[in-house]
């Protein structure tokens, strides 16, 4: 059928995604570093996404295309595969297909805990201490209390998310900020991604799910200067709503050369 639906140029997209979260229906995903649509069948042509394009690369067109289908976006939205949908993308080295997942995503708590269930799985107690033998290698303790950090791999039955202070920081600001420990982490929850490289629809279909099975005591969002970081803000405030949780929010922006610009 000939209907209205997006076009998007990636000569001009730079890969942001901020037009992401923008989209209910979750028909744009960044794909190699470029908005793309990921099936005809659920865009349904309305342009949510036209205004936060801060490039212009999005548009509406009349073209032939697949009718707007409702039942393959609830399925999409739910995780299962629409018809028409781009091939899933292939396995990184953190998502092994073997049973007991990956051992550098095991749920750690850097705390004493109580223990039992799969081991795979389990809540593992860290010393924080200096083991007997081993060089000093760094004059301040770290603050991170928690194993995994990247969004990716936190579960949202994280043991550690339960009555957390949360921080969410894109992956740049510890390195650009040098006291990302002192000032921002101490006593907190972590999460790190990139809103541009990273799939910004599974952001927000997992925090939504950290929101509401936690009570998490405030969120803060630590993000870099650079107009595709605020794509984390935006994710953010999405999964609050979602929630139907009132969580206090702080938005704090680092610029490139390591300064808080707020």
């Amino acid at each position: 059928m000939i209907r209205e639906i997006v076009k998007i140029d990636e000569e001009k997209c730079d890969g942001c995604g901020l037009c992401v979260p923008s989209c209910a229906e979750g028909a744009i995903q960044i794909i190699e570093g470029k908005a793309r649509l990921v099936s005809d069948n659920l865009c349904d042509g309305l342009g949510a996404c036209l205004g936060d394009c801060p490039r212009g690369a999005i548009t509406i067109e009349k073209r032939q295309a697949d009718a707007f289908d409702e039942e393959a976006v609830e399925k999409h939205l739910q995780g299962a595969q629409p018809p028409h949908a781009a091939k899933p993308a292939p396995q990184t080295a953190h998502e092994h297909g073997h049973g007991g997942g990956c051992p550098g995503s095991k749920v750690m708590s850097f705390a004493p805990a109580a223990g039992g269930g799969c081991p795979g799985s389990a809540v593992r107690s860290v010393s924080a201490s200096k083991p007997e033998g081993s060089d000093v290698v760094g004059t301040r303790p770290s603050q991170l209390r928690q194993w995994p950090v990247q969004m990716h791999l936190v579960p949202p039955t994280a043991p550690f998310l339960q009555g957390a202070d949360l921080v969410f920081a894109a992956d740049c600001v510890p390195f650009a900020y040098a006291d990302f420990h002192k000032d921002f982490l101490q006593g907190k929850a972590l999460l790190v991604g990139c809103p541009k490289l990273d799939d910004s629809q599974a952001y927000l279909k997992k925090l939504t799910e950290m929101l509401t099975r936690n009570d998490i005591r405030s969120l803060t969002v630590l993000h870099m200067e650079v107009p595709c970081c605020s794509g984390l803000i935006m994710i953010v405030r999405q999964a609050l709503a979602a929630s139907g949780k009132d969580i206090p929010l702080q938005t704090i922006k680092i610029s490139i050369q390591g300064e808080r610009m707020n």
